[in-house]
């Protein structure tokens, strides 16, 4: 999926006027009066001048012609440019504020009811254990498999069924449970659940949740079992500790009492929990941390230690393509050596533990977790990364072969807008620079991975730098008289009057060099980000 289609509205007449997104009829009124002056045909006499200056000036009254007009307004926020060419032309059933409002809000009801009638998701774990002791003595190399699949379906506004199942089988037996649960919210801060299950652990039962707080929530239930006719009761309470920590405690009373207390921390780099679990007949502890090293992998480590399990776990993972994951974890314990291999892809998960020995052989153990680890990285480093290098670069090198004769429109395009600001730009350039204030030297804007590989790579490549482009006259012309510049936040800058898009479907950036007070500055701003400068952090 490209860039555009993915990220959020593009709002190029809010670009054009240099304008926030929620600019006032005063603000949009004297932004336009401001382009109109630079941008005005009678202002230029050549005729090349005069065909660019009329071009441009037509955009910016076409932009103007819709943000002032409140009814066309709320259409362009809502659905863009499509929303005003097609479905919601305006007329007499449409004709006032109030009627658009109306008209808007059953259009988003109507996307809102399509939306549940196809809202289902599903998710599913397939384990399959393998023996390789099993497989040398000739007994075969499968020792059990498991399956469990869960299937959400929002049935209303307020209402959710969930059914499930699984089917587990080992060497000498087997079994399987399947579920129901439905849901249903009572309000903002409340719910309700009526579960069901049939099989090896048959039961019923119900439970309610309430938000006691924007921080907290508690949970309460009572099921009972079919099989033997006990009832188990559970309450468990959850507190959001900071914005990336979490911590719970879990109290049931029945048959398998116990009292489990954890906590979870998961931001940008990393992800950590905790739990500790006391009950009547046994007792466990386990944690796990993982590690993002990039946003395409990350490595992980986990024990778990217990009345029936004593193990360390270790290892990582990576990302192979937008919805799959693969990961290799080590595990050593009382139970044995192990590989475990994983594939995720969406709710799917595909797990496949190895037994390696039985025995805790230290030598052995140390083989098993070397050998592959050496293995990975060699590999990674001959072979997958080059790959998926070549790869990336042959993907660029396409996308500029398909998108070189609109990129080129475009640049030139934006070159003819930059002529036309040239002297104004620099006439508040040279204010600037006699009051000491804020000067652009360098603007540049363009994919983002070629703007992180610095000057140096830009000017050896070519095909590098045709994805940049130099914004540094439309910038200086924005720069306000009290030197002060704002790019606001949630617009697309390639929409920006001197702007193009360089490389349409790649994560673009904008890179600032600029001088205040005699200071050297730079920043690196993402493409819908706000940006204001100066600020002393980008001080170099």
């Amino acid at each position: 999926m490209k860039e555009e289609d993915a990220g959020p509205p593009r709002r190029e007449l809010y670009a054009l006027l240099h304008l926030a997104p929620d600019a006032t009829d005063e603000e949009i009124r004297r932004a336009y009066r401001q382009w109109a002056q630079v941008y005005h045909p009678d202002k230029y006499q050549d005729p090349l001048m005069k065909e660019t200056a009329t071009q441009n000036f037509q955009r910016i009254c076409e932009a103007y012609e819709i943000l002032s007009d409140e009814n066309k307004r709320q259409i362009y926020d809502i659905y863009g440019m499509e929303g005003l060419t097609s479905g919601l032309e305006l007329g007499p059933k449409l004709n006032r504020a109030e009627e658009i409002k109306e008209e808007l809000e059953r259009l988003r009801r109507m996307k809102e009811q399509e939306n549940i009638s196809t809202h289902v998701r599903s998710s599913g774990v397939i384990l399959a254990n393998l023996s390789l002791p099993h497989f040398l003595v000739g007994d075969g190399i499968m020792r059990g498999m498991a399956m469990a699949s869960q299937l959400d379906s929002q049935l209303s506004k307020h209402d959710t069924i969930t059914m499930g199942g699984n089917l587990q089988v080992s060497e000498t037996s087997g079994g399987g449970v399947a579920t129901a649960v439905l849901r249903r919210q009572l309000s903002a801060v409340s719910s309700i659940e009526f579960m069901a299950s049939a099989g090896l652990r048959a039961l019923i039962g119900v439970q309610t949740t309430r938000h006691l707080s924007s921080h907290s929530s508690a949970t309460m239930g009572i099921s009972k079992s079919l099989s033997d006719g006990s009832i188990n009761l559970s309450n468990s309470w959850t507190r959001q500790l900071s914005e990336t920590a979490s911590g719970n405690i879990e109290l049931l009373l029945g048959s398998e009492s116990y009292i489990a207390v954890g906590w979870r921390k998961k931001d940008e780099k990393m992800s950590a929990a905790g739990d500790l679990k006391i009950g009547t007949s046994s007792f466990g502890a386990s944690a796990h941390y993982t590690h993002r090293f990039s946003s395409k992998s990350h490595g992980r480590i986990g024990g778990r230690f217990g009345s029936t399990a004593l193990e360390i776990e270790v290892g990582g993972g990576r990302k192979i393509s937008k919805f799959s994951t693969v990961r290799m974890l080590y595990t050593v314990g009382i139970q044995g050596i192990f590989w475990k291999f994983e594939l995720h892809r969406g709710g799917q998960k595909l797990i496949i533990p190895v037994l390696l020995s039985s025995h805790l052989n230290p030598v052995f153990a140390t083989g098993a977790f070397i050998i592959p680890a050496s293995v990975y990285f060699l590999l990674k480093k001959f072979i997958i990364k080059p790959y998926y290098l070549k790869r990336e670069k042959l993907k660029a090198l396409e996308n500029i072969e398909r998108t070189s004769a609109q990129v080129q429109e475009a640049k030139a395009a934006a070159e003819k807008a930059q002529r036309l600001l040239e002297n104004v730009a620099n006439r508040k350039r040279n204010r600037q620079i006699e009051t000491n204030g804020l000067v652009i030297t360098k603007a540049t804007y363009g994919s983002s991975k070629v703007l992180k590989k610095g000057d140096e790579s830009r000017e050896m490549n070519d095909e590098l730098a045709s994805q940049l482009f130099d914004v540094t006259i439309p910038l200086n012309f924005v720069v306000n008289d009290s030197g002060q510049l704002k790019l606001h936040e949630g617009v697309k800058k390639s929409g920006i009057m001197g702007f193009c898009d360089p490389c349409p479907g790649e994560p673009k950036q904008l890179y600032v060099e600029y001088t205040y007070c005699g200071q050297r500055y730079e920043v690196f701003v993402d493409d819908y980000a706000e940006l204001i400068v100066p600020q002393e952090a980008h001080r170099i």
